[in-house]
């Protein structure tokens, strides 16, 4: 019986080197929790486009097509201001520009009944899943379906 050479850990086996573009929304200029999430996702085993603080739709949607394999786009926001950085989402998504699911977290309002508001506006906005909790993004990550770029973007 041939033995592996190298063992990876479970979540890495699991994660198959999956493709993420994370990013902060573009007038947040918050960078350590970008890279905490960063450094936890490659440790999960995903391969991981860091686009960084204070990025724009423009350049979340030029990443997916340079990586069109992507299985999500994560993106964070600190300032309360995600859903006016991300109207484009509604436009970029309708024409196919952006075919993976978009993942929202952060703080996004002040208050919980300005989160809530902002929750759902960035759901109508065509954002797929908008968390509360840091924690919930790596279950989330390994629950979606691995995808094929090339039906995905036929449909």
């Amino acid at each position: 019986m041939n033995m592996p050479t190298k063992l990876r850990p479970a979540t890495e086996q699991f994660s198959g080197g999956r493709v993420i573009i994370l990013g902060v929304a573009a007038s947040d200029c918050h960078a350590v929790a970008n890279k905490l999430i960063e450094y936890e996702l490659s440790a999960c085993g995903f391969t991981v486009i860091n686009l960084g603080a204070c990025t724009s739709v423009d350049e979340f949607m030029n990443a997916f097509q340079s990586h069109p394999d992507a299985a999500a786009i994560v993106i964070g926001s600190l300032n309360g201001h995600a859903y006016e950085d991300l109207k484009a989402i509604r436009d970029a998504k309708n024409n196919l520009l952006i075919s993976c699911p978009v993942i929202v977290g952060g703080n996004l309002g002040v208050t919980r009944d300005q989160a809530a508001q902002t929750r759902e506006k960035l759901l109508a906005l065509g954002v797929d899943y908008v968390l509360d909790d840091v924690a919930e993004l790596i279950l989330l990550l390994h629950q979606l379906p691995r995808r094929n770029p090339f039906i995905a973007n036929s449909e």
